[in-house]
């Protein structure tokens, strides 16, 4: 499926998305007084969706079984390790242009955790792999700024492999084992957000990148979650949407055969 389509498709597709077309949609057969009835459910349904997802744990239940598919891995004393592989998406690259550092997002933790990773295994390649994919404004690629971070925090700057043409977790998973070549009975470690682990995992095994799981940027603090409202409605929404997004990436992963399984697992 062409790059700009699939990011088009999975906009519309989000539930906040699909709920004010909806809205809309009502309102709009209310204002023109033709099929009223219909109208105003559509324009109710749609808003009282967007109060219930915006505060209820809704969001909160479609991304913990996510966050809990793969456990943090044991790591042995003195076990030797290949390679750190970071996931780009924490990192605004407009912004680090403009202002002349690394600006991050929510998903910071994926560099704060893979660079505690790497200072943990000096003898570990440390790989950032993420490039532009963003289709409605115009972004840097970010590979410059992520780097003298990690040199500016110690890693060796021989120990640090780029790669800035990918733009979604497929193309980071082909691009990266192209670039670094793992050989049979390497560990290399994945760094990315708990919630698209199932996904990238089941990514980088079909591209034959074996891989172990490393989840950080929880969004969810337990099961005890389940039960706790959101106070903004906006962070209620974005939860149910990153969880949703992440649900139908899964489906069409495995509809393209990009996946090996629906929802993979260790």
């Amino acid at each position: 499926m062409p790059f700009t389509l699939a990011k088009v498709l999975a906009l519309l597709a989000q539930p906040t998305t699909i709920a004010m077309i909806v809205t809309g949609l009502g309102i709009l057969l209310l204002q023109r007084g033709k099929r009223v009835r219909l109208g105003a459910r559509l324009a109710w349904g749609g808003f009282f969706y967007l109060v219930i997802a915006g505060l209820t744990p809704f969001g909160n239940m479609l991304i913990f079984p996510l966050e809990e598919r793969f456990p943090v891995p044991r790591i042995e004393d003195g076990e030797r390790v290949a390679g750190i592989i970071i996931l780009g998406g924490f990192e605004d690259g407009l912004v680090s242009a403009e202002r002349k550092g690394l600006a991050v997002n929510e998903s910071a933790e994926r560099l704060t955790e893979g660079l505690r990773l790497a200072l943990r295994h000096p003898e570990a390649k440390v790989v950032f792999t993420g490039g532009v994919g963003a289709i409605w404004s115009r972004e840097i690629e970010a590979t410059g700024p992520v780097s003298q971070f990690l040199i500016d925090c110690g890693i060796a700057r021989e120990r640090i492999v780029l790669e800035g043409r990918s733009r979604n977790t497929y193309e980071n998973a082909i691009f990266t084992r192209d670039l670094v070549s793992p050989k049979p009975g390497e560990r290399w470690f994945l760094v990315t957000s708990a919630y698209h682990m199932p996904r990238s995992m089941g990514i980088f095994r079909k591209a034959g990148f074996d891989v172990t799981a490393y989840p950080v940027d929880y969004r969810t603090s337990g099961p005890q979650d389940m039960a706790r409202f959101f106070e903004r409605i906006s962070a209620g929404l974005l939860r149910t949407d990153t969880a949703a997004n992440e649900w139908m990436g899964l489906v069409a992963y495995r509809a393209l055969g990009r996946i090996g399984e629906l929802f993979p697992g260790p």
